[in-house]
């Protein structure tokens, strides 16, 4: 009896929700590339994507900082993925901060079909507000890894993306010209236009 429940089970899908979230040059994307890798590996059909306003690297690829790529779906809304990922066993999804909350409603509908869901994201902007709708995949997922990158300053573990120049859109694309991992003492004294102290 317990060894038919046991092979039953095996052959179900079961749907999940995991989020993996920190500031910039933390290595999500990394991560994110790493657990699909893995999922490839082992034979499981895949589908990643990103926003398509994120440019920076590559028009299709997801980009590490570290230069790993995997082939990715560009889409302008979420709602696009489910047209996509009908029937895929992991579906990735990378920069989710840049959607608005109808990828809270797709990912819940993809896991609740059977289909393993990762997603990378910023958790906060560089004002240290909880960007878009990552607080509230972070909230419904099964799994949260957060990253964390290392303060430039300082040495000490990085808690938010500093903006190097004076905008105060919350969506600005850009890397290391335009942001900077910093610890929270050494943001706080950016801000205050203080010298960095030490952590």
């Amino acid at each position: 009896m317990n060894y038919l429940e046991n092979k039953r089970n095996e052959n179900e899908r079961k749907g999940s929700i995991e989020v993996i979230c920190g500031s910039m040059f933390s290595g999500k994307t990394e991560e994110l590339i790493r657990r699909l890798r893995r999922a490839q590996f082992a034979n499981l059909s895949i589908k990643i994507f990103k926003p398509a306003i994120d440019t920076r690297y590559s028009v299709i690829d997801i980009v590490s900082h570290d230069q790993n790529t995997i082939c990715s779906i560009p889409v302008e809304k979420a709602s696009e993925i489910l047209k996509h990922a009908n029937g895929t066993n992991v579906v990735g999804i990378d920069e989710a901060q840049f959607f608005d909350n109808e990828i809270i409603t797709v990912c819940s509908q993809l896991a609740n079909s059977g289909t393993r869901v990762i997603i990378a994201g910023l958790d906060i902007d560089f004002k240290g507000i909880p960007f878009g709708p990552m607080p509230y995949l972070c909230a419904i997922a099964e799994d949260v890894f957060k990253t964390r990158a290392i303060c430039v300053r300082c040495g000490s573990l990085a808690y938010i993306s500093h903006r190097l120049i004076d905008d105060h859109s919350q969506i600005r694309l850009g890397e290391k010209n335009l942001y900077e991992p910093l610890c929270r003492t050494c943001n706080n004294d950016s801000i205050n236009q203080k010298p960095s102290s030490t952590c």
